[in-house]
């Protein structure tokens, strides 16, 4: 009789260890997709036209322009893939727009195929016309500067981009807010890191050598650059680019070069072509190879490693009136 009962206790048991796994699950498939914003409405002040988003087919890319309202989209691993590690990926788009599915989506979906908790951050753009056709005026005088830079090679600093505080200040909330959550999706505090491509690297970089705070625990630049000097408590980096990447032909030689001057980890990668802008999509050029190199790296430097005891529980809360800066 009483071997009976116990038999029917711990079928009762497994029946609701059953339901809890298959309601983690659930909660695991809902929150992936999630866009989180950023900041509370009221703390943002909106541009005066509306965030629109162009399908360009000859890029094969979906940009948002105008961005005001910064969020975090979230996509998360499969419950029994997840290592623990998190990345939050800067698209690029010169701070005008946001190239959103190449260099977002594309990248967050891999990342967590291989059990990486990815992030899609859409941080705010200066406000234009939403043409992809009509580039405002400050940001073909920005592109201007730096062709004339990538030809003469002077001025050695790169002209500071307009829009890019905004953006700094979205990754930093950004980068916090992870950290924050970090609990709650699975992932380890103290391994938080950025991906930036483009104006998204400058916002890794700017992070990465910036306030301690809101440093990542390890950022990707890919044909990027850096504008400030490199402590010696600066994050670990994986830096690529192409050597025939015509607007910024020195910006990742010299952010690596920093990062070695200043003796912290970095390793870098200079493709022979690849342009400004290569993605996930294959072109037959060695630059292909970025993203399993990028990986291979974190693999390297143990920051795929499935957290072995309990994770830290999270930072405290951030104020949604608090001022996000670096």
């Amino acid at each position: 009789m009483m071997v009976g009962r116990i038999e029917a206790v711990m079928a009762r048991l497994a029946i609701v260890v059953a339901m809890a796994v298959v309601y983690s699950t659930a909660l695991s498939a809902q929150e992936t997709g999630r866009v989180i914003p950023l900041y509370e409405e009221e703390y943002m002040a909106p541009l005066s036209v509306p965030e629109t988003q162009v399908r360009v087919e000859e890029m094969g890319e979906t940009l948002i322009f105008n961005v005001s309202t910064p969020t975090l989209e979230l996509f998360r691993p499969a419950p029994e893939k997840s290592n623990g590690a998190a990345v939050i990926v800067a698209p690029g788009g010169g701070f005008v727009a946001i190239g959103y599915e190449q260099g977002g989506t594309a990248i967050a979906r891999r990342l967590a195929e291989l059990g990486i908790t990815a992030l899609i951050l859409k941080y705010r753009t200066i406000e234009s016309s939403g043409d992809p056709q009509d580039i405002p005026q400050v940001h073909l005088d920005e592109m201007t500067a730096l062709m004339a830079r990538a030809e003469s090679g002077s001025p050695q600093a790169i002209p500071a981009f307009a829009g890019e505080a905004a953006g700094v200040e979205d990754g930093s909330r950004a980068v916090r807010f992870v950290r924050d959550h970090a609990a709650r999706w699975g992932v380890d505090p103290k391994r938080v890191g950025m991906l930036g491509l483009s104006a998204g690297a400058f916002i890794a970089a700017d992070l990465a050598t910036g306030r301690e705070h809101s440093r990542p625990d390890f950022v990707g630049m890919l044909y990027g650059g850096l504008r400030n000097p490199v402590p010696a408590d600066a994050p670990p980096a994986f830096i690529a680019a192409a050597a025939d990447d015509e607007l910024l032909p020195d910006g990742s030689l010299r952010a690596f070069s920093a990062w070695a001057a200043a003796d912290v980890p970095a390793e870098l990668h200079i493709y022979e072509k690849g342009g400004h802008g290569f993605d996930l999509r294959p072109t037959g050029a060695t630059s292909d190879a970025w993203f399993n190199q990028f990986v291979g790296w974190m693999k390297a430097r143990d920051f795929l490693e499935p957290s072995h005891s309990k994770p830290a529980p999270p930072p405290a809360g951030i104020s949604r009136k608090q001022n996000g800066s670096r």
